[in-house]
């Protein structure tokens, strides 16, 4: 079975489907292909920052999505052996949204395909894996993908890779991204909340050669805790109630709830690796988000940058894409107009890996925060850049409505 579209956007999580409407919006015939049945994945990202809740402003769409059961984060604590201190605090950059916004991926990634659904432009494909390129010459010219034990064909100028940090069309391309940061591993899980919990917002905990890191999701905590690279397996070794034990180590308030936790189970571990590809494109195909740039956590800005990925794309193709045509010279547009930017937080999340995490997991009870950053958290003015930097990143795009 072999069909055309306008555009194929593989892959249903942020970056894709905020592509898919943007281009609906405009009129493109496009079609997304989603490997999973639904968008229910546990241990996601979760943070929305300020740029995309401007953008779904934009769209009309922030009326509804603060409809949705959400937490707020205004403020960012550090909590150190020598003392805890405010690391960042929204309140004082002048924005609409001085706050990051916390809830399920699931539930906004299905808004946004009950937006795209309104759009006769536009088709979503859930259950439908893609297994290969089809080529002529160095151009790719579309994807078969499997659905319902069937495969199926699909062309069109333009194939977008929104498919991840595991991209399959990026392998099945032979790109090869290359590391921009030393590796880490994080161990997710989740815990309740209470109202009488000694802060709200976001907190890092430091101690013993392990961080703790919560993030508020109104009725839970989510947590993150930050071990060394290949220690996982010694976690392990030690039992899980020692882990709960050394998690209330660091985060004393938690005492009353670890017992929540039933085992290793209920926690996902993600490796992470930074990483970028040296090139985004090749005629026919464009690689953005996870599937281009591989995100440190640190910050929680990878949803974002993928999401102004896609806004850069719709802004400088929307145009060609309505006339059949994806001209590489747009392609090499996009990549330099967002590789700067990305490589810089990059490197920004790696210097923070060095100075902080490493350090703090190297030191243990003896760690203090680097000079450079307590002067820098502290001054007015130069303490906002950062600030402003997390919220909206680098050269960041506007959508067009």
């Amino acid at each position: 079975m072999n069909e055309q579209t306008g555009c194929i956007v593989a892959g249903g999580g942020p970056a894709g489907i905020v592509l898919t409407l943007l281009l609906a919006r405009q009129s493109v015939s496009v079609t997304l292909l989603e490997s999973h049945k639904d968008f229910d994945r546990d241990f996601r990202g979760d943070t929305i920052h300020p740029s995309t809740l401007e953008m779904l402003d934009a769209l009309g769409l922030m009326e509804r999505v603060q409809q949705i059961p959400h937490g707020r984060i205004s403020k960012m604590q550090m909590h150190t052996p020598g003392g805890a201190f405010m690391l960042a605090d929204f309140n004082r950059l002048k924005i609409k949204f001085p706050y990051l916004m916390t809830m399920p991926q699931v539930k906004l990634l299905n808004l946004l395909a009950e937006e795209i659904a309104r759009y006769p432009s536009a088709h979503i494909l859930m259950g439908a894996a893609v297994t290969d390129l089809v080529t002529e010459g160095d151009h790719v010219r579309g994807v078969r993908y499997r659905r319902d034990g069937a495969i199926h064909e699909l062309r069109a100028p333009l194939i977008v890779a929104a498919d991840g940090r595991f991209s399959k069309i990026r392998h099945l391309a032979g790109f090869e991204p290359v590391g921009t940061a030393p590796p880490m591993d994080v161990l997710w899980f989740r815990v309740p909340r209470k109202p009488d919990d000694p802060f709200d917002g976001a907190g890092g905990f430091i101690g013993g050669g392990h961080i703790a890191v919560l993030l508020d999701r109104d009725t839970e905590w989510q947590v993150g805790y930050v071990f060394p690279k290949g220690e996982y397996a010694r976690l392990k070794e030690a039992g899980f109630a020692e882990f709960q034990k050394q998690v209330v180590l660091r985060v004393p308030f938690f005492a009353d709830r670890m017992n929540s936790l039933k085992g290793w189970g209920d926690c996902a571990v993600l490796s992470v690796e930074s990483s970028m590809l040296k090139r985004w494109y090749k005629p026919g195909l464009l690689l953005i988000g996870d599937a281009a740039h591989v995100m440190s956590p640190v910050g929680g800005v990878g949803i974002n940058y993928a999401i102004q990925d896609a806004i850069e794309t719709a802004n400088t193709l929307a145009g060609p894409l309505k006339e059949g045509k994806a001209p590489v010279r747009d392609l090499d547009r996009i990549q330099r107009r967002r590789q700067m930017p990305t490589r810089l937080i990059q490197r920004m999340q790696g210097m923070i890996q060095r100075a902080v995490i490493a350090r703090a997991m190297k030191e243990g009870q003896r760690f203090r925060l680097p000079l450079p950053m307590r002067i820098m958290t502290r001054i007015p003015g130069i303490r906002n850049i950062p600030l402003r930097i997390m919220a909206f990143g680098l050269n960041r795009p506007h959508v067009k409505v």
